[in-house]
């Protein structure tokens, strides 16, 4: 079972989190090969709408759930507070991501932002492995120290 947090008691299938990140992952893929701003803008409507837990606006969210059903898949819960937080700093990656695009800072965009949102989304969609649930654990601990 994965750690607690102690600010939420909400869960969330971690299938679900995976089949998201995989189709971040590929569209992330096709911004890097194509550097069509259309994939950056759809990137950055499916973090707003899943930030703002609006899920059923969420074409990301929609394919995961219609791909769960079809294969019948068991829901694996984690908590959901540090997927959020991670969700929270993808909105702000893809964000700046589709600022500097938008502007004609395509190098900066690319090496600084979107290889880093293509790395982590690689980790969540093949292996589990959370970058921006790390920092939040990280994050946990050292408030609790300083207090």
């Amino acid at each position: 079972m994965s750690k607690s947090s102690p600010i939420s008691i909400h869960r969330i299938d971690t299938h679900f989190v995976r089949f998201v990140a995989f189709e971040v992952l590929i569209i992330g893929l096709l911004l890097f090969i194509t550097e069509y701003l259309f994939f950056s803008f759809l990137l950055l409507f499916d973090f707003a709408v899943r930030t703002l837990k609006i899920n059923k606006l969420s074409p990301f969210a929609n394919i995961a759930k219609f791909i769960i059903r079809c294969l019948d898949m068991q829901p694996k819960f984690c908590d959901e507070a540090s997927k959020r937080f991670s969700l929270f700093l993808g909105l702000g990656i893809v964000g700046f991501l589709t600022f500097f695009l938008s502007f004609g800072y395509t190098l900066v965009a690319t090496i600084a932002l979107l290889i880093a949102l293509i790395i982590c989304a690689f980790l969540e969609a093949a292996f589990d492995y959370c970058v921006g649930c790390k920092v939040y654990y990280y994050l946990q601990y050292f408030v609790r120290i300083n207090r």
